[in-house]
């Protein structure tokens, strides 16, 4: 029986693990053009960033006009 060198395994587990991640980026992209196609855009879904509610303008104290 023939044996294999580590690296064609090694270099096979690469491909896969490349092949895969396309894959996880096509369908990232695919569900993306479609609730773009939908009408909403992925920043309407909600932020993770805490207090983007808009312009941050805080209210000078009285002594500072």
């Amino acid at each position: 029986m023939a044996t294999t060198r580590g690296q064609t395994h090694a270099k096979r587990d690469r491909e896969i693990a490349q092949r895969e991640k396309r894959e996880r980026k096509r369908a990232k992209k695919a569900e993306a053009a479609a609730q773009r196609a939908a009408g909403k855009t992925p920043a309407d879904e909600g932020s993770d960033v805490q207090g983007d509610e808009g312009p941050a303008e805080a209210a000078a104290p009285g002594w500072i006009q």
